[in-house]
């Protein structure tokens, strides 16, 4: 099962000076069809205050959640405990990574990571990074893309794989994060927000969500906006669920994305466990 990038470069001109028409398209993105949506929504999108419906999480989403982590228990755990060894072993340091989020309703919280950076190395270069990408109409590539010395062993491809965020299971447990919603920006990301880009932390934030199945480092900053407020506009259990079962090939389209920029960068893409023993570039 392939997942390509959803065409929306016509649809985001229009929208920019139109909030109110988010739903006025359809088939935006594999799978998925958004509906028409009245003037009731004009509100929403130009002051960002939540409706009515996302004034709290809903009991199903709650769990949906709960039920998942607990079942995907067998296959997450080892998983998680065999990473902690690794970037035990592979850089000194803690094992976890925290960093302050914007969550739900604007609600801050400590996000949890497994870290993939060596100790003390300098930041301001992805804030940079960032804000470029929020003030330009290009697609949202990460920084380390192509490669990036601060990175430890191994971490690129468990950063490609999206196994850095594994941890963040506990704030899904614990009520601050979902398995799926927008993913959670961080407070200097979040003052650079338009009024009504912020109509996006009106859904718990998660691990996995519409952008991500929908081209995710493919679309730019514009486009990930808009389809996070599409999913705080039509969050559902059936929604969700079929978010939940094209996260899977959304990661093999990301790391094919990573392997093919290392490979333009000069570098060879190589596999699993070549990469988790090459060492440091």
């Amino acid at each position: 099962m392939t997942l390509t990038a959803p065409s929306t470069n016509g649809h985001v001109t229009e929208l920019e000076g139109k909030p109110s028409a988010a739903g006025t398209f359809t088939n935006y993105g594999t799978g998925f069809s958004i509906p028409t949506s009245g003037t009731g929504d004009h509100e929403a999108f130009e002051t960002g205050v939540a409706t009515a419906a996302s004034s709290q999480v809903p009991g199903w989403k709650t769990t949906l959640d709960i039920a998942l982590i607990l079942l995907s228990m067998p296959f997450w755990l080892p998983v998680m405990l065999f990473l902690t060894l690794w970037v035990k072993l592979a850089s000194p340091g803690p094992v976890f990574f925290r960093q302050e989020r914007v969550g739900y309703r604007g609600k801050r919280f400590m996000i949890l990571k497994f870290r993939t950076m060596k100790l003390n190395v300098e930041t301001r270069t992805h804030e940079s990074h960032l804000e470029q990408l929020i003030n330009a109409n290009v697609p949202m590539t990460k920084l380390d893309a192509a490669g990036d010395p601060r990175i430890i062993r191994g971490g690129r491809l468990i950063r490609a794989m999206g196994l850095d965020e594994l941890p963040q299971l506990f704030n899904v447990l614990r009520g601050e994060m979902s398995l799926v919603g927008p993913r959670p920006c961080t407070p200097h990301e979040f003052k650079s927000y338009k009024v009504w880009q912020r109509e996006r932390i009106n859904a718990a934030p998660g691990l996995t969500g519409f952008w991500q199945v929908n081209g995710k480092n493919r679309t730019t900053f514009a486009e990930m906006i808009k389809l996070d407020i599409f999913y705080t506009k039509n969050m559902s259990l059936w929604l969700d669920l079929k978010i939940i079962m094209k996260t899977l090939p959304a990661l093999m389209v990301q790391v094919n994305d990573s392997r093919a920029a290392r490979r333009q960068s000069g570098r060879p893409a190589g596999n699993l466990s070549n990469e988790l023993v090459a060492g440091q570039s």
